[in-house]
C-alpha cells in the first residue's frame, strides 16, 4: 500500500545509523507502529532547497573533478565522508594522471583505474560546482593530491606485512589503555564501541590510546590533596642572588648588551652554544597562550598573517635565533592538533623558514580528558564523552610540553644529535633573547635557566625557560612533581541512559578541566640549580 504523508522534521540519532523524524497527524505510539517497516521515499521536487553553498551528497558523487587553472582533468568523486569539521570528497584519480610522490619522484600510475584521494569540500579548494554540467573545479593547496601516492618502492606484500605489523602493534596499545581505563573504573568509555560506523569506532580507539592515563591519574590524585599553590614568585625570591641577574627592558636590545663585558661575555657564551648546534628550541604555539595560527579559508591575507607570525618569531635574532644558525638548529613546535597539517604546510611552502627540514618536528599540545564534578561521586570522577566517540579533553597547560618531550623518543634522538640545552618558549612574548638566557645558564651550570619580564606580573604562560638535556630527562621521569589545578567548568557532553545516548546541557558548573605551568616543574630542582634572568621596564 502506498500513502501519503507529510514529513514536519528529522535529526540524526546520535550513535545510531538512524534518524528521528516526525510527521504530520501521527502523534500516537499505536499511529507510529503502523509505520515501522515502511520505506519512505521523497520525489526529487519535493526535496528541501538548500541554501547557496550547500548541496545534496549524492548529486556530489559521480561529479568528475578539474584543476581550475588549467581545467586538466583529475578524476570522479566516489563518495563523501563528513568528518564533523567539513566534509571529504573521496576522488579516484584518473588513471593516467601523473603526480610527484612525497620524496620528489614522478609516478605515473597505470591500470583501470588511479589511487584515491581525500578533497576538502570547502570553498577555498572547491570553489566552483556545476550541477547542471556535472562538474566540479578544483583548487588543491600544493602536495594535497600527492598525500596518498606511495614514497617507497615495496611490494604490495611487504607494504600488507607492515600493515599487519602495524595493526598488531597498535591492537596491544589499545588493549593496554583500555585496562588502564578499565583500573580507573572508567569503562563507559567504552559504550560508543557497540555504535556507529567504522571509522567512528576507529577514532575512539584512537583518542583511548591517546589518553595519557599517568598524567590523568596524577591529575586526579593532586585533587584529593590539600590544595596549596606553587607560588613561582616565592619560589624566585628563595633562588640564590649569584644565580640572579637583573636588568632593564632598555638595557636587553643587542647594542645595550654589547656594551656590557658581563653580560657581552654570557651572551658570547650562549651564541657559541647555538652556533655548534648543542641547542634545541622548543615553540609553544597555541590559542592558552594568547597565539593563534588563522585557518586556511581561502584568503592569501590570512595565509601572510601566519607567514608573518612564524617568520617574525624564528627570523628575529632578538627573539630567538641568527638566520646563519637556523640551520645547525633543531625546532619543536608544539600547537593545537587541528593546526599541525596547516602548520607543516606553511613550513614547506617556505622553505621551513632556513631551518634544516630533518631537525623539525610537530607535535599537538598534550590535552586531559574533562571530568565530572558530581557532588554525589566525590571520589569518582567521570571522563566526559563530547560524542559517543570522542573524548571530552583539554590542553593541560604549559607543563604539558615535558610529557611531550618524553614521546617518539625525542630527548634521546637530540641527546644523540649533540643537544646540551633545550630551550622551551611561548611565543607570545615581546622579546626573548635566547642567547643571554642560555649563556647565563651555561655559565652557573644551572639545571634550568628562566627569563620573566616583571611587568608582565611573573604570566605563567608568558615563558622563556632553559633547561640541560640531563635535567630534561629526569624531569620526564617525575611528573608527579607536577602541580596541577583543577578548574571548575560548565561543560556540555553526552551519556548513555537506558540504551539511548543523552545529551546533557548544563546549567551551572558540572566538570573538571586540568591545568598546569610549566614553572611548577621547577619542584624537581633544587633553586641552587636555577638561574633567573630579572627583566624590570
Amino acid at each position: 500500500m502506498v500513502q501519503e504523508i507529510e514529513l514536519v522534521e528529522g535529526r540524526g540519532h546520535p550513535g545510531q545509523k538512524s534518524w528521528i523524524l516526525r510527521f504530520h497527524e501521527v502523534n500516537t505510539i499505536e499511529q507510529a507502529q503502523k509505520l515501522v517497516g515502511s520505506t519512505v521515499l521523497v520525489k526529487d521536487e519535493d526535496r528541501p532547497v538548500l541554501e547557496e553553498g550547500e548541496f545534496y551528497t549524492r548529486d556530489l558523487v559521480g561529479m568528475r573533478v578539474f584543476l581550475k587553472e588549467t581545467r586538466e582533468p583529475v578524476g570522479t568523486v566516489i563518495n563523501v565522508f563528513n568528518s564533523g569539521a567539513s566534509d571529504l570528497l573521496h576522488v579516484e584519480l584518473d588513471s593516467n594522471i601523473s603526480l610527484s610522490d612525497r620524496n620528489g619522484k614522478q609516478r605515473l600510475e597505470g591500470g583501470a583505474s588511479g589511487p584515491l584521494v581525500w578533497v576538502p569540500f570547502v570553498e577555498a579548494i572547491v570553489p566552483t560546482v556545476d550541477l547542471s554540467k556535472r562538474e566540479m573545479l578544483i583548487t588543491p593547496p600544493k602536495g594535497l593530491l600527492e598525500l596518498n601516492i606511495r614514497a617507497d618502492e615495496r611490494s604490495k606484500k611487504e607494504r600488507r606485512q607492515l600493515e599487519w605489523k602495524e595493526r598488531k602493534k597498535f591492537q596491544k596499545r589499545l588493549i593496554a589503555a583500555k585496562k588502564k581505563l578499565h583500573e580507573m573504573e572508567q569503562d563507559h568509555i567504552f559504550h560508543g564501541f557497540r555504535y556507529g560506523e567504522k571509522n567512528q569506532r576507529s577514532f575512539l580507539a584512537d583518542q583511548i590510546v591517546d589518553v595519557n592515563s599517568m598524567l590523568l591519574q596524577h591529575a586526579l590524585q593532586n585533587m584529593k590533596m590539600p590544595y596549596k599553590r606553587w607560588s613561582f614568585p616565592d619560589f624566585v625570591n628563595a633562588l640564590e642572588v649569584s644565580n640572579t641577574l637583573k636588568i632593564s627592558k632598555e638595557f636587553l636590545s643587542k647594542e645595550n648588551v654589547e656594551h656590557s663585558s658581563i653580560c657581552s661575555k654570557v651572551q658570547e657564551q650562549g651564541r657559541g652554544l647555538i652556533s655548534c648546534g648543542k641547542v634545541a628550541i622548543v615553540l609553544a604555539l597555541g590559542e592558552m597562550l594568547g597565539w593563534s595560527i588563522p585557518e586556511p579559508v581561502g584568503s592569501h591575507n590570512n595565509e601572510d598573517i601566519a607567514y608573518l607570525h612564524i617568520k617574525a618569531l624564528v627570523d628575529d635574532s632578538l627573539r630567538l635565533l641568527k638566520t646563519e644558525d637556523q640551520l645547525s638548529v633543531p625546532l619543536i613546535l608544539v600547537c593545537p592538533a587541528e593546526s599541525i597539517e596547516y602548520l607543516k604546510q606553511l613550513f614547506m611552502d617556505h622553505d621551513y623558514f632556513s631551518f634544516n627540514s630533518e631537525k623539525v618536528w610537530f607535535l599537538g599540545e598534550e590535552k586531559l580528558p574533562v571530568v565530572t564534578a558530581s557532588q554525589e561521586e566525590e571520589s569518582k570522577h567521570k571522563i566526559l564523552m563530547k560524542s559517543p566517540w570522542e573524548i571530552l579533553q583539554q590542553p593541560a597547560g604549559s607543563a604539558g610540553i615535558v610529557t611531550l618531550l618524553s614521546s617518539q623518543n625525542l630527548l634521546e634522538h637530540l641527546h644523540v644529535m649533540g643537544v646540551e640545552y633545550i630551550q622551551v618558549c611561548s611565543g607570545n612574548q615581546e622579546c626573548i633573547n635566547g642567547e643571554l638566557l642560555l649563556g647565563f645558564t651555561s655559565s652557573r651550570e644551572a639545571n634550568a635557566g628562566i627569563q620573566v619580564f616583571r611587568d608582565a606580573g611573573y604570566s605563567e604562560e608568558c615563558f622563556n625557560m632553559v633547561f640541560s638535556i640531563d635535567f630534561a630527562k629526569k624531569l620526564t621521569k617525575k611528573i608527579d612533581k607536577l602541580q596541577f589545578e583543577a578548574i571548575l567548568k560548565p561543560n556540555q557532553y553526552v551519556e548513555m541512559v537506558d540504551k539511548d545516548w543523552v545529551d546533557v546541557i548544563p546549567s551551572s558548573p558540572n566538570s573538571y578541566e586540568f591545568h598546569s605551568s610549566i614553572y611548577s616543574c621547577l619542584n624537581a630542582c633544587p633553586p641552587s640549580k636555577v638561574c633567573f634572568i630579572d627583566i624590570t621596564a
